[in-house]
């Protein structure tokens, strides 16, 4: 089984912003499948389960807020004793500009919340990941106001392309693995 926590904040309030591309690569990758997802509270997490190559893909959205997305990774592993080598992290990435992707396959937060949460709860940093970029942050704003702001009508296209490409690296990351990925999309 594949585990792929997409990294995001729930509620319409927050569903179009930039912190949120990893909702958004979800809601995609499920909706190419026919996959539907499923809110699962005992987890604190949307979750929706789907098969590729005879391999069981759970793609969960935690629904805890960014910065507490590890008490869902917690709960799933806890429950179901999920070898955490299955763990699979997508999420938006400030110093990359929109329309770049990045595959890692273990590393630290980089000052990202949601990922220093994950790494709290997995105790380890040493798990695949898909960086989708959001940048760059302009030089007069915060970070905390820049990731959630929404994307611009200008955007749109670009960030609809790229996470299309993303899907399109994640499937080639599931028939291959991190390091022909990295060499093809990094």
């Amino acid at each position: 089984m594949k585990l792929v926590f997409c990294l995001g904040n729930p509620g319409i309030k927050y569903s179009n912003t930039r912190h949120n591309v990893g909702f958004m690569f979800a809601d995609n990758f499920a909706n190419k499948f026919s996959a539907k997802f499923e809110n699962e509270t005992k987890f604190k997490a949307e979750i929706a389960k789907l098969t590729y190559n005879n391999e069981a893909i759970w793609l969960v959205k935690p629904m805890t807020y960014m910065n507490l997305s590890g008490e869902s990774l917690f709960l799933l592993k806890s429950f179901y004793k999920v070898d955490l080598e299955s763990l699979f992290l997508v999420y938006d990435d400030i110093s990359l500009e929109l329309g770049k992707i990045r595959f890692r396959p273990k590393g630290s937060d980089g000052g990202h919340n949601g990922v220093k949460s994950i790494i709290k709860y997995a105790q380890t940093d040493k798990f695949d990941r898909l960086k989708i970029g959001i940048g760059p942050q302009p030089n007069f704003m915060k970070s905390e106001d820049y990731v959630l702001q929404s994307f611009s009508a200008n955007e749109q296209e670009l960030l609809l392309t790229t996470l299309n490409r993303a899907i399109d690296a994640f499937i080639y990351y599931l028939d291959n693995d991190i390091s022909k990925a990295q060499n093809r999309f990094n």
